[in-house]
C-alpha cells in the first residue's frame, strides 16, 4: 500500500517580526527577532504570550484576509500583551508569484 501524499498548504508564508522592545522583555526578544510560520511548522523562538495572543492575525493573514485599516494589506503590527514591557511584532504575508497564484481571493481576483 502506498503512502498518501504529503501535507500540503496553499496559505501564505507569514512572518512575524519584533520591531520594537521595551523594558524587559522575559522572554528574550530583541529588534530582528523572526518567528516563520510556513503552514508546515513555526521557527523561531516565541513567548508563548505572544504567540496566543497574535496567532489569530497570522492564521487570517495566511488564508488571505485583508483588513480594511492597514496601509499595506500584507503587513499589520502587534503588540504583545505585557502592557509596561511592549514587544512590538510586524505580521508580514509574504507574497510570491507561486503564493499568489495558490490562493484566489473571495471576489475573485488573485492576492
Amino acid at each position: 500500500m502506498a503512502d498518501p501524499p504529503p501535507y500540503t498548504d496553499k496559505g501564505f508564508t507569514i512572518v512575524a517580526r519584533v520591531i520594537k522592545q521595551e523594558g524587559y522583555c522575559a522572554a528574550g526578544h530583541r529588534v530582528g527577532d523572526e518567528i516563520v510560520f510556513d503552514g508546515q511548522a513555526v521557527q523561531g523562538k516565541v513567548c508563548i504570550h505572544a504567540l496566543y495572543s497574535f496567532l489569530p492575525k497570522v492564521l487570517a493573514m495566511r488564508y488571505g484576509a485583508e483588513f480594511p485599516w492597514l496601509a499595506d494589506k500584507d503587513v499589520a503590527t502587534h503588540a504583545c500583551p505585557d502592557a509596561w514591557n511592549p514587544v512590538v511584532f510586524e505580521i508580514r504575508r509574504v507574497v510570491s508569484e507561486e503564493s499568489s497564484c495558490s490562493l484566489a481571493h473571495p471576489q475573485g481576483r488573485k492576492l
